[in-house]
């Protein structure tokens, strides 16, 4: 899943790539992958792309006239294609919609899922897609404090993993960043927010902001094609069960509850229980 400090990535190129070029033509190969019929993306043929901004897990590119919003869902991602370069090999994930831009360049929608997670939006403003108006505050955002963070979690008796991934609390988190957060933070994966003591919580801030900052200033730069080999290869706990935890040498766990799955330390993180 695209989480933030991805998606950021992936908006600063499309800023810097595509800023500036006209969108000389759109094929849109998935037709459920569009979310506004009434203004569907072959009506942004002939405007000019300004900018690019990011969303939680959205990214925008900003027109001359609106915006074209990209939901990446679960399993969305984008290909930048320089003009004459070679069809993409059949195994990596399909186009769902190719945006021909002036210069010869091509820039597709793709998904790698099993069904349609992935969304397009023409809208005259992003907030005019739902969950982009419905998004929490951003631990990105510099503007971010511990009061925004209080807010968030609350004193729900909800599990925090959960509440570190709904987005109307806590804006571009996903279930990879959350197992790095809580492990930073250790605290355990099924802990409820209405739990944690000032000393919990105050770590669990702290690591949300150093967590999610850290990997923005770490992909920046990268291109967009080794973003997730990137993400995959610099995770500490999320998707390592089995190996060995490296700030004690426990043997991470894997945990699956609920819809979700998660990776944790018993040492770092429960107190040596195994979940």
């Amino acid at each position: 899943m695209p989480e933030s400090p991805e998606v950021e990535a992936l908006a600063q190129f499309l800023a810097h790539e595509a800023s500036g070029r006209e969108i000389r033509g759109v094929d849109v190969l998935e037709f459920r992958a569009v979310k506004t019929r009434s203004a569907p993306p072959a009506g942004l043929v002939g405007r000019t792309i300004t900018g690019a901004a990011r969303h939680g897990k959205h990214v925008e590119l900003v027109l001359d006239a609106g915006s074209l919003v990209v939901s990446l869902g679960r399993h969305g991602w984008m290909r930048w294609l320089e003009a004459g370069a070679p069809e993409p090999d059949a195994e990596l994930p399909p186009a769902l919609a190719a945006i021909d831009l002036d210069g010869g360049a091509t820039l597709q929608a793709t998904d790698a899922g099993t069904w349609v997670s992935l969304g397009l939006h023409v809208v005259g403003d992003a907030n005019e897609v739902p969950a982009i108006a419905k998004l929490g505050p951003d631990p990105a955002d510099a503007a971010f404090t511990r009061a925004d963070f209080d807010s968030a979690l609350g004193r729900r008796r909800k599990q925090v993993k959960a509440i570190l991934q709904e987005q109307e609390s806590l804006a571009g988190i996903g279930n990879a960043y959350s197992d790095e957060i809580l492990h930073l933070a250790r605290v355990s994966p099924v802990v409820h927010a209405a739990a944690l003591d000032d000393a919990g919580a105050q770590r669990l801030f702290d690591a949300t902001v150093a967590t999610i900052r850290g990997a923005i200033d770490a992909r920046r730069g990268i291109p967009i094609d080794r973003l997730k080999a990137d993400k995959v290869a610099s995770m500490r706990v999320h998707g390592r069960a089995g190996e060995t935890c490296p700030v004690c040498g426990d043997t991470i766990r894997d945990l699956a509850f609920a819809s979700t799955t998660a990776q944790y330390c018993p040492t770092c993180q429960t107190g040596g229980e195994l979940l």
